[in-house]
């Protein structure tokens, strides 16, 4: 037990570095977002996301010094870009000082800190301001930290924000008044060193998103202002009172005015509801000519609740969604596509032309829900053919298109087997196995969704998303569905690959079988693959060169590249090399383009050039070697990766 005796802290040093006011606000202005972050991380999570973001942003500003020069007692080494920079030390301490005071608590006989009570400015009227959701790490981070006290979460920050070490950290912490320093680096030791989700949009108070407070409560104080004869300049600019349009914003309403597409997106009685028989002869084959299906389709109440969390989601609901998709309010009446009970939960599916959004609550009565947004604008038949509805008990259930006349459960990683068919109740699958929860540890199958209609037969596969990606096959640019005998001998080796897509807003995935190359110790040929993973958003594709000996159960990652035109139909070429290890135990470069490759050049740790799409060179343990390649056209391209 440490002694509760507590020794002064010592007075700035006369030498102690000076810092001008002008000094300290470059540096607030150069690093006004890391200093909000770091108040907001440290601000106690009671105060509520919308609070901590406003206090953050108060507290930042409030640390510009007020005379002309002030002087800061420590200047521990800090991250590039921040070394030895006084200013930048001095408003660190100050926002730290004031983050810290604001989760004391307050005392009868003491006057209240001014960190302690709610911040003078800035204000926002009307308005929650929260960062943008993060995934279930940066949830499971915020937890860990909301259960430590404030100089515990102050040491984390400095340690993973601030990249200090506890040498530095305790002089920081004890410059701020922090009276047990080692106690709170304990303490602060018992949540895992997770430092990389602290630069996640989750933490981020200068990235927000907007919803509205509670309209019925304001509308109330309202009524009561008007009665009392007060506020009568906000109250008519609440409510929206008609006039000449005045300042930068012109003819624009007031900012409250009632909007009839906003107030549209809350009402069940606006929903879209297209005619079951509508697909048939509509020109589009996508989500917009979806009948709504479901035994809570009439449910009013039911949407009604859904259409409100969606407009304004509360504290205790779980907002999802996949990279690039907006998370806010619909623009208008969205269309319903489903309502219903499912494993235990109520289910509302609903689809605004650019996202389908899934709202689910709990049947037995417990408070919380989820809202899961997925981006599809621009779906083709093939990729708007289902729907996740729930994942329950390592299984997944599907909504299906009303095209759709057949549903199977295939293992993409046994080719051989057949696919087992699933039944299909008003569009809805009965459960099969996922692949998400499936592959905790090896990789021993893996379970996809095989739809026939009229057009033929596809495969989807669940990537932890609403919904799931479409596998084709194939040179880029002439792609086939991967339903196929040859198709599925093609995917076989390489479909545990797809559990790296998890949760990254994937459309299509395509593997193209390049190129098949002899082995210089005679064992047999090995087989080139790319596989290519497109995702709705338009960017960060991501494109993997694979490569598999005679008798290997799965392929080996030989380049990977992530924004690149490579293997699309953009550029349907590739050129990738791997260094292998012959049963002799010589070593080899061994690299292959597509077939319109007329030349390949090695250089670097390896030297060696061959006509032709095929490269074969013995090289060292360990060598690295730069690929260029030459087309038939006389193109020049790079290797992968």
């Amino acid at each position: 037990m440490q002694s509760q005796d507590v020794a002064p802290r010592p007075a700035p040093a006369s030498d102690d570095p000076v810092v001008d006011v002008e000094r300290a606000e470059a540096a607030l202005v150069e690093h006004y977002p890391r200093l909000v972050r770091l108040a907001y991380l440290v601000l106690p999570p009671s105060l509520g996301r919308n609070r901590r973001v406003v206090t953050a942003h108060s507290l930042t500003q409030r640390a510009l010094p007020r005379g002309r020069a002030a002087a800061t007692p420590v200047i521990p080494a800090q991250s590039t870009g921040r070394e030895s920079d006084p200013g930048y030390a001095l408003l660190r301490l100050r926002v730290l000082r004031t983050a810290l005071e604001a989760d004391r608590p307050l005392k009868r006989l003491a006057w209240p800190k001014r960190s302690q009570l709610p911040p003078l400015l800035p204000q926002i009227w009307g308005l929650r301001l929260f960062p943008r959701s993060g995934g279930a790490d940066e949830l499971a981070l915020d937890q860990r930290l909301s259960a430590l006290s404030g100089p515990a979460r102050a040491a984390y920050v400095l340690r993973g924000l601030e990249k200090l070490d506890d040498d530095d950290v305790c002089e920081v912490l004890d410059a701020a008044g922090v009276d047990y320093v080692d106690e709170a680096l304990e303490e602060a030791d018992t949540v895992p060193a997770q430092y990389a989700l602290l630069d996640s949009p989750e933490f981020d108070p200068c990235s927000l998103q907007a919803r509205p407070t509670d309209l019925m409560r304001r509308r109330q104080h309202m009524k009561a202002a008007l009665a009392a004869g007060a506020a009568l300049l906000v109250s008519g600019a609440l409510l929206g009172l008609p006039g000449e349009g005045w300042g930068p914003e012109g003819p624009a309403a007031p900012s409250y005015a009632q909007n009839p597409a906003a107030e549209a997106a809350l009402d069940p009685a606006q929903l879209t509801r297209v005619p079951a028989l509508a697909w048939q002869s509509s020109a589009r084959t996508d989500f917009s000519v979806w009948p709504p299906r479901g035994d809570l389709a009439a449910d009013s109440a039911l949407l009604r609740r859904a259409l409100a969390v969606w407009a304004r989601p509360g504290e205790t609901v779980q907002v999802s969604a996949t990279p690039g998709t907006p998370a806010g309010g619909p623009p208008g009446a969205p269309q319903l596509l489903y309502a219903g009970t499912v494993d235990n939960a109520r289910v509302v599916i609903l689809y605004d032309g650019l996202r389908i959004a899934r709202y689910a609550e709990p049947t037995d009565g417990t408070a919380g829900a989820a809202l899961d947004f997925s981006r599809v604008d621009g779906a083709s038949r093939a990729e708007a053919s289902a729907v996740v509805l729930s994942r329950a008990d390592g299984n997944v259930r599907y909504l299906l298109a009303p095209w759709v006349r057949k549903a199977a459960e295939r293992d993409l990683l046994k080719s051989r087997t057949g696919a087992m068919d699933l039944t299909v109740t008003d569009g809805v699958t009965t459960p099969m196995a996922s692949p998400v929860t499936q592959q905790t540890g090896s990789c021993t199958s893996w379970n996809t969704l095989q739809l026939t209609d009229s057009t033929g037969t596809r495969l989807l596969t669940d990537l932890s998303e609403l919904v799931p990606a479409r596998l084709t096959t194939g040179r880029p640019g002439a792609v086939k569905e991967a339903a196929g005998a040859a198709a599925l001998r093609t995917w076989a080796p390489y479909s545990c690959w797809l559990g790296a897509l998890r949760s990254a807003g994937v459309r299509t995935v395509n593997a193209w079988a390049y190129a098949r190359q002899a082995l210089p110790d005679g064992t047999g040929s090995a087989e080139w693959l790319c596989t290519r993973a497109e995702t709705w958003r338009g960017g960060g594709e991501r494109v993997l060169a694979q490569f598999r000996t005679p008798g290997a159960t799965h392929a080996a990652v030989a380049a990977k590249g992530q924004n690149v035109a490579a293997c699309g139909a953009r550029d349907p070429h590739v050129l990738a090399g791997v260094l292998w290890k012959a049963q002799t135990g010589d070593w080899y470069l061994l690299a292959a383009g597509a077939r319109d490759t007329d030349s390949i050049r090695a250089t670097g740790g390896v030297d060696g050039t061959s006509r032709g799409s095929l490269l074969t060179v013995r090289a060292e343990q360990g060598a690295r070697a730069e690929l260029k390649g030459t087309l038939d056209s006389g193109r020049s391209i790079s290797g992968l990766g």
